[in-house]
């Protein structure tokens, strides 16, 4: 933040940023319709949260203890991303982001279901993984 402050001589109104995981509802698509091009001449998903801001309707979520925002915007960046997901799933043995496990465990899909989903994979880790995610073994 404090090399961005510098640059443009204004000191940030808060010191979070809004990294850009966002769920709307069915009005995003109209809000969306009326937004203008900013100075930039683009169209800005900021004004798209701050109109949500005005109605009331937004809600924020801060990351807790243990999540990482990886920004994905440049060659460098993915690069970078793909190396931290790496080092983390080899060395905890688990896979990050697996939705197969979070449905799972959020009980959004059963065992048997869970099983069916990685019977195609089992010639691959994935698969063995999911396996042992509905066997119960813990990971």
């Amino acid at each position: 933040m404090c090399c961005l402050w510098r640059r443009s001589r204004k000191k940030p109104k808060s010191k979070y940023a809004v990294p850009g995981l966002y769920f709307y509802d069915n009005n995003v698509v109209d809000i969306a319709r009326h937004v203008k091009p900013s100075t930039r001449g683009e169209l800005e998903i900021t004004a798209v949260n701050n109109e949500y801001l005005r109605r009331g309707k937004l809600r924020c979520v801060r990351f807790f203890r243990g999540m990482a925002w990886l920004d994905t915007g440049t060659y460098d960046g993915l690069q970078e991303a793909s190396q931290f997901v790496n080092i983390i799933q080899k060395r905890q043995g688990m896979y990050v982001s697996c939705i197969e496990e979070i449905a799972y465990r959020r009980r959004f899909i059963d065992k048997e279901q869970l099983l069916r989903l990685a019977a195609p994979l089992m010639k691959t880790e994935y698969g063995q993984y999911l396996r042992d995610i509905a066997e119960g073994e813990e990971i």
